[in-house]
């Protein structure tokens, strides 16, 4: 009996230590994946706080003389007639791996959750064995991946940099443009992954915008107050909408409440009702559905409550929201298309009357001005005058076609041809042979703006606000014709004889319809605005964002967004303006107006509400600054730029010969209307 009662005991103490053994596995499982978590939160704060040190390492450690010019990128434009796009089935436990990648990425958790949703039903299935290279550094890619399972090792210059593993997004530049890959990944044991490709991506982004726009256009047909609206209002009213979800139950107005809003059902119903005069209750009114509206006179001014409207449904209610102050910011002028200045294309076209009969043969080279992505600009001069000399701009043809910028070439000469702007650097003559596109247009001694802010360092307040003035008269023209420039920067500023700026290189420039976007990812990093990264769809509102960098870059020398990569410059803009240190030296007004121009939503911007361009003029930063003088040109420039002769080059940087092959010939005919 002893030896059994010893034996229990020793079981019960073995299975007591077994227990205790288990919990104390369960404890330190535990404290694993807290300690996992902490670790990947640490990971993420440290890539945050990278991004800020290497924003601080940018604007301060620039030597002046050192600065590069900064090339523009674009993605090929996205075609109209998008193809449907491509639906994979995969587990839930997928899909839910995908969707939390997607949101731990400094880039991709921006997205909307019905794009995210998107992007996961296309996501297909891809495999790597162990050592194969699933992106290589240099090569030009298009596919953004997510790992789902294995391990992969990421290096640069043949260096280990790190090792990742499943939930992790590889090559997220690859979805927004062309672009060579910035480091190499191997897979270091066989590896599961989804991919996306850029085209899927885009087409996904473009289809939602549009699908969204229409639908919430359509709401607003359907209120009395908007319903003889232009179209183009009611897009950009469209746009300002917020979606806001209530829980049912929840009182979205209370009567006798004051209210400024606006609410247009998107989703679920409510109900109306009333309270009774000397009782609590209320008395049912009737109940309101997806595309109904309440609180329409909250835009007119009368903003005391007359009802409550109550969410009336299990899953809840969305409605699209609107408060008086931005619909009044809105409301009035937008539908204008102004048409102050002349049909001048009259004036245009005697003007180029005169180069009627000029041949490229005609032409002698003197010096290269610039060197560009698609070629080189050089200052020629026609046979038999020498008191006169113009810019040539060369581009390979081959090279356009490779990188499919046939439509935006096409566009700039366009727009260029019909521009008689004293802010805009004139066209005179376009030529063609089989290797080169080729543009005659006036020439601007002066030199780049962007040489002038290299040699100085950085401009005061009466410099800039003199620039940033010639910039929006250009912007003052282009618009009231419904041109979007989309790639400012002191690069594509040119001082002509005089010291005045003029807007050069039209690459990217595009003609909307009116109230349209567009949505080709185009322009210089630094300068892009968040719809543009997003590929939410942008207009006009863009340039007015760029406009506000450039005045940053104008009074310190550096733009406010910089990283040590493209992708990290992005994030950074995707953070905001507010999250930006001024320097001191930028005044209190320079700062608030650069704050009013760099507004997340693109309906905010100063220069693209009511007022238009001309509450730019009106801001205080612009107090006694003499337009008319600007425009009459008798204002005096700030810098006189020394030009002492039709073929001086001095205000020039010097370029070595050009020393590249000769590009192969392009016969396929897409020039056939340069």
């Amino acid at each position: 009996m002893d030896s059994i009662r010893d034996l229990k005991r020793l079981l019960y103490e073995r299975t007591e230590a077994l227990r205790r053994r288990d919990e104390i596995v369960e404890i330190l499982e535990k404290a694993l994946e807290e300690r996992d978590a902490t670790i990947r939160y640490l990971q993420n704060e440290i890539d945050k706080f990278r991004q800020i040190v290497d924003l601080s390492l940018a604007s301060s450690a620039i030597d002046p003389n050192q600065r590069l010019k900064r090339q523009a990128i674009s993605a090929e434009p996205l075609r109209g007639d998008t193809k449907p796009v491509v639906k994979f089935t995969k587990p839930q436990r997928s899909r839910e791996l995908i969707k939390t990648a997607i949101l731990d990425n400094d880039f991709m958790k921006n997205l909307e959750l019905t794009q995210i949703r998107e992007i996961v039903d296309c996501m297909y299935p891809v495999t790597f064995p162990a050592g194969s290279i699933i992106i290589q550094e240099g090569d030009v890619g298009s596919t953004v991946f997510v790992m789902e399972e294995g391990k992969v090792e990421v290096s640069r210059d043949g260096k280990y940099l790190s090792t990742l593993q499943h939930g992790k997004v590889l090559g997220e530049l690859a979805i927004l443009y062309n672009c060579k890959r910035t480091a190499t990944i191997t897979a270091a044991t066989d590896c599961q992954l989804w991919a996306i490709d850029r085209q899927c991506f885009q087409t996904i982004m473009m289809r939602t915008g549009l699908s969204r726009q229409a639908e919430y256009t359509d709401f607003l047909k359907s209120v009395p107050i908007f319903k003889n609206l232009p179209e183009e209002t009611l897009i950009k009213i469209s746009d300002v909408l917020e979606e806001t979800f209530y829980n049912n139950g929840d009182y979205i107005i209370r009567q006798g409440a004051r209210g400024d809003t606006f609410f247009i059902i998107s989703r679920g119903q409510v109900r109306v009702t009333i309270k009774q005069p000397d009782t609590t209750e209320e008395k049912y009114i009737r109940t309101l559905r997806k595309g109904d509206f309440f609180g329409e006179k909250a835009l007119q001014g009368d903003d005391l409550r007359t009802a409550n409207i109550i969410a009336d449904d299990p899953e809840g209610v969305s409605c699209l929201v609107i408060d008086r102050e931005t619909f009044n910011q809105l409301i009035s002028s937008l539908d204008e298309i102004r048409t102050r200045y002349r049909d001048e294309l009259v004036e245009r076209r005697r003007l180029n009357e005169e180069f009627r009969d000029v041949r490229l043969q005609d032409l002698r080279t003197i010096a290269t001005l610039g060197v560009g992505g698609f070629g080189r600009v050089e200052l020629v001069q026609i046979a038999g005058d020498s008191t006169r000399s113009f810019a040539l701009k060369q581009m390979k043809k081959a090279q356009i076609v490779e990188t499919r910028q046939q439509q935006h070439i096409m566009s700039e000469k366009r727009i260029m041809s019909e521009a008689d702007c004293d802010f805009v650097v004139k066209l005179f003559k376009t030529f063609k042979d089989r290797k080169y596109l080729y543009m005659l247009m006036e020439a601007c001694l002066g030199g780049e703006l962007w040489t002038v802010l290299r040699d100085k360092g950085h401009f005061d307040d009466g410099t800039t606000r003199f620039y940033t003035a010639c910039v929006v008269e250009a912007f003052d023209y282009l618009h009231s014709r419904n041109i979007i420039y989309r790639d400012l920067k002191p690069e594509n500023l040119l001082l002509d004889n005089q010291g005045y700026v003029k807007l050069v290189d039209f690459g990217f420039a595009k003609r909307l319809d009116n109230g349209r976007k567009t949505w080709t990812f185009c322009g210089t990093p630094e300068y892009v605005a968040p719809e543009v990264i997003l590929n939410k769809g942008h207009d006009i509102s863009a340039d007015y964002w760029s406009l506000g960098v450039l005045m940053f870059e104008l009074l310190t020398g550096t733009p406010p967004f910089t990283g040590g990569d493209p992708m990290k410059t992005y994030n950074i803009i995707l953070k905001g303006i507010d999250a930006i240190d001024f320097p001191r030296s930028i005044t209190r007004n320079a700062m608030a107006l650069i704050k009013k121009l760099c507004r997340d939503n693109p309906a905010e911007r100063l220069g693209y509400q009511r007022g238009g361009i001309s509450e730019i003029q009106k801001h205080k930063w612009f107090d006694g600054f003499n337009w008319e003088g600007l425009k009459t040109r008798t204002l005096e420039p700030p810098i006189l730029p020394r030009v002492q002769g039709a073929t001086d080059t001095t205000n020039f940087d010097t370029y070595p010969a050009d020393t590249d092959p000769l590009p192969p010939d392009d016969i396929s005919g897409w020039d056939n209307d340069f």
